[in-house]
């Protein structure tokens, strides 16, 4: 087997390389599907099959539009489910800054 940053031949069960010192192999993120709370447009289900799957917004949107004119009574009660069933993306804190700001003294 070898590093895949430093180029050289390491053990088969190594978890790191012994020469950079950086982590061997890779671990896929775990992917999960949620209702966006921005780019959406009724309840964010598109959106969010979109973004889990990685296909264009306005295809999916395509698609669910699609099956609802074929199976109209269908479509609409599996988008309502999964408008319920998904659950909306976790609020992200603003980035910080690094510099904390101390208060003035006061003379």
């Amino acid at each position: 087997m070898y590093c895949n940053f430093c180029g050289r031949q390491i053990q088969d069960d190594a978890a790191v390389c012994a020469y950079c010192a950086r982590p061997v192999g890779y671990a896929a993120p775990k992917r999960h599907l949620y209702r966006p709370t921005e780019g959406r447009k009724i309840g964010g289900v598109a959106a969010g099959m979109a973004i889990y799957f990685g296909e264009d917004v306005t295809l999916v949107r395509l698609i669910w539009v699609l099956a609802l004119l074929l199976t109209i009574p269908l479509a609409f009660v599996l988008y309502i489910i999964a408008w319920i069933v998904v659950p909306e993306e976790p609020l992200r804190l603003p980035a910080a800054t690094g510099t904390v700001s101390s208060p003035s003294p006061q003379t």
